[in-house]
């Protein structure tokens, strides 16, 4: 385990030496962007620009929180969900999605740090996006998803020898709200992973309600590592008296250390059954849900 007291004080060093004037940080508000933020502004003060981009890939109430949590730092809000949903279309292939979004995301902030005069990126790489990235298993938005050529003089990644659960700690030592310490880890690419196949405006509503149900109907109760709804293909069903032929939607929970292994979590039938009801219920085009029970390996936790 990290020595806590001991990181924050170096990582504070390194970003004072690699930023010589102005840096921009990617802030999602999960609790790697929000440590390396953190961390970042205690570092070089009002010399940092935090920045949120709306991907059109997001959870529900993704810019309000980060307003409430983070609004001390004037972070940019960035409308980017056009351009994201342009490059995706038509594309199905999982890493072709995640190439075209880290691409995607480094021109956003291309953009922004020439209207901003800035030549250094910040970003909260953590040691598992490193390994999974050059291991093959996925390319990371953040590491296998980046373009070979970007417009920074550096990109400074001061978590990349962290796991998840180290991250938590120093995010404890920093006083980060509870919320944000012990928030559920949230891909790069967003919603993007939790569709099958290529990514439409109507899926990711779907995906987004449903995956909202799913957290409100786990997390506080069953404290899990992570847990969300993914999008599958079309299926055949039956809803008052007529038939449809509407979305599936696959739910995941699963219980981890650092993100490396992770073990399905069995949830009682009672609130698989009030999952499932509610799913059906408040999303009209929701044909059928079914429950995940592949560990990682050989399954990732995310479905892309």
């Amino acid at each position: 385990m990290v020595n806590v007291e001991q990181f924050i004080k170096q990582g504070i060093g390194e970003i004072r030496q690699n930023v010589k004037d102005k840096a921009i940080i990617a802030l999602s508000g999960g609790v790697d962007s929000s440590v390396c933020a953190v961390l970042a502004h205690r570092a070089i003060g009002d010399r940092l620009i935090p920045i949120f981009v709306d991907t059109g890939l997001m959870r529900k109430g993704e810019v309000e929180r980060i307003k409430k949590t983070f609004g001390y730092m004037n972070p940019r809000f960035i409308d980017a969900s056009e351009r994201f949903l342009n490059a995706l279309r038509g594309v199905k292939d999982p890493e072709k999605k995640r190439k075209i979004i880290g691409e995607t995301f480094i021109r956003v902030f291309e953009d922004a740090a020439k209207k901003e005069n800035v030549r250094y990126l910040i970003q909260g790489t953590i040691y598992p996006d490193r390994i999974e990235s050059e291991g093959g298993i996925k390319s990371h938005h953040n590491v296998g998803g980046l373009p070979t050529k970007m417009g920074f003089d550096a990109i400074i990644e001061p978590l990349r020898d962290l796991y998840k659960d180290e991250v938590r700690e120093v995010a404890k030592a920093l006083n980060l709200p509870k919320g944000i310490c012990e928030r559920m880890p949230f891909p790069g690419p967003g919603l993007a992973v939790r569709v099958i196949g290529e990514v439409t405006e109507e899926k990711l509503r779907v995906v987004r309600e449903a995956n909202a149900i799913v957290e409100e109907e786990i997390v506080e109760e069953f404290h899990p590592w992570q847990t969300f709804a993914a999008v599958l293909e079309k299926g055949t069903g039956v809803k008052g008296d007529r038939r449809i032929h509407g979305w599936i939607i696959a739910v995941r929970a699963v219980e981890s250390r650092d993100g490396m292994t992770a073990t399905p979590m069995m949830l009682p039938q009672d609130k698989l059954k009030r999952i499932a009801s509610r799913i059906a219920n408040e999303i009209p085009d929701v044909a059928r849900i079914v429950y995940d029970i592949t560990p990682k390996p050989p399954a990732t936790i995310e479905f892309e």
